[in-house]
């Protein structure tokens, strides 16, 4: 997608010029069976008014006649986002986050590590209104009381470390774990891709998986994975065969089955020594579980091979302001040749830019707080959410190309959505490319976790609004 202001100068007259045309949007919604009359408010229109509105922090409705100049009554633009079919949406995003990621890809190319992509999984949340649909759909937190909360929407997201681009984003309740949603992510792997993420994916299961795929994974260590680096020393499997084994998942034919009773070793890793690789560095060898994880069929797990090599390392922060001072890294990326050890730390050191992109999502584009009443229209405003945080990316990395910035993410995320801002409303002069902020690099800054400005001091909401009308014995109701 050619991000030019000379084409996003025309928005008022042709609102998707400088994205795709009004005729290509309204070709996806037609391919899903989608019929309207000839209106003003078509689907292409009509998408093209909700970008506006979401690039704009999701103003108001009534803000958008002044950005738009389309005269229209604000009922009837949201009876035709209501009309707009939730597959021809997802169409929509889907074709133009493809041309986002194409023509993108060759400025990526030169970014990747080690010659190979980067993608970042990792989950979040976001609130609905509190309307009885979307409380049956994404439930409130159970610690909450009854009209009290909000629905909660849980995000699975499936970044691009080069570009920072959404590639796959999946909706859930909150309770739900993100290895039960992994058909999505895995969906948009390709050979040769390396995954990273947090402890919640580190898993025998989940590693088995991303290696049939032939995806390489980058994962912290799970907090009940016990890790030993001492060369040749014991595991669950050996300690078994040498006392009297009263463990359940034992893998040893000759003591299973003697007791149902599991007694947990506390301390002795479950996995075998293969190789020391260096200092806190080598290859071991993981079990398959004696019990198969929740989200998986029994087909499934007993297609699992028993025994998976995966090398375990670990490295010090000695950085200021760092929460986090050691870190336990499990990967499948075995030679330490071509992958050091000190080049796999600097790799999961810059995890941390998904969730600095999930801060640009939430916080700079309001995206914390929804506001549609009902199920599909949520589902929309996410997708169209994500279609224009993936043009602001776009917009970064022509940016980074045009001004010789070999690392997009240092362009200024908020100075690129708001010269956005300037082109599709015909506020910048026909032609202008402007020159957008890089942040500088500033490894040694570091700041505390904390707020300097005070909140209200109001009593938090601990029973729903309509009690709090209701009259008491003590309260004068003369008026």
């Amino acid at each position: 997608m050619a991000i030019i202001a000379s084409v996003l100068a025309r928005i008022k007259s042709d609102p998707l010029a400088g994205i795709c045309g009004g005729d290509r949007v309204n070709e996806c919604f037609a391919a899903v069976g989608h019929r309207w009359r000839d209106r003003l408010l078509d689907p292409a229109n009509t998408i093209a008014l909700f970008i506006l509105q979401v690039l704009h922090g999701n103003t108001a409705i009534s803000h958008l006649r002044l950005l738009s100049g389309v005269r229209c009554a604000n009922g009837s633009y949201c009876d035709a986002r209501a009309r707009l079919p939730l597959a021809g949406v997802a169409a929509v995003v889907e074709q133009l986050s493809c041309d986002n990621r194409e023509c993108n890809d060759e400025a990526s190319q030169s970014s990747r590590w080690l010659g190979r992509r980067v993608l970042m999984a990792d989950a979040t949340t976001t609130a609905a209104p509190d309307t009885p649909p979307l409380q049956k759909m994404w439930p409130q937190p159970s610690a909450q009381k009854r009209g009290c909360g909000f629905p909660i929407v849980k995000l699975l997201a499936l970044m691009d470390l080069a570009t920072g681009m959404v590639l796959q984003l999946t909706m859930m309740c909150l309770k739900t774990h993100e290895m039960s949603q992994l058909a999505g992510p895995h969906g948009a792997l390709k050979s040769g891709d390396v995954l990273m993420g947090d402890r919640a994916f580190c898993s025998f299961a989940h590693l088995v998986l991303l290696t049939a795929l032939s995806v390489d994974a980058v994962f912290r260590m799970h907090q009940r994975q016990v890790v030993d680096f001492t060369p040749g020393r014991a595991s669950r499997d050996s300690a078994c065969r040498d006392s009297a084994c009263r463990d359940s998942a034992c893998r040893d034919s000759a003591c299973r089955g003697k007791s149902k009773k599991r007694k947990y070793r506390r301390g002795v890793p479950n996995s075998r020594f293969v190789r020391k690789l260096g200092a806190e560095d080598q290859i071991v060898e993981w079990n398959r579980p004696a019990n198969r994880p929740v989200w998986m069929t029994d087909g499934q797990f007993s297609d699992q091979p028993d025994t998976l090599r995966v090398r375990e390392l670990r490295y010090r922060i000695t950085a200021r302001g760092m929460r986090t001072r050691e870190v336990t890294i499990a990967t499948t990326l075995l030679d330490p040749m071509r992958y050091p050890k000190r080049q796999i730390a600097r790799l999961y050191g810059l995890r941390w830019e998904i969730e600095t992109n999930f801060r640009h999502l939430k916080t700079t584009m309001k995206m914390e707080h929804l506001k549609c009443r009902s199920a599909d229209g949520v589902m929309k405003e996410l997708m169209i959410f994500t279609l224009v945080y993936n043009l602001i990316r776009a917009a970064m990395s022509a940016a980074a190309q045009r001004q010789a910035v070999a690392d997009a993410n240092r362009i200024s995320f908020i100075d690129a959505a708001r010269c956005l801002r300037s082109m599709l409303t015909a506020a910048m002069p026909t032609g202008t490319i402007p020159e957008l902020i890089i942040n500088p690099i500033r490894p040694s800054r570091h700041h505390p976790r904390v707020k300097k400005r005070r909140m209200k001091e109001y009593d938090l909401m601990n029973k729903p609004r309509s009690e709090y009308a209701k009259a008491t014995d003590n309260q004068d109701i003369s008026g």
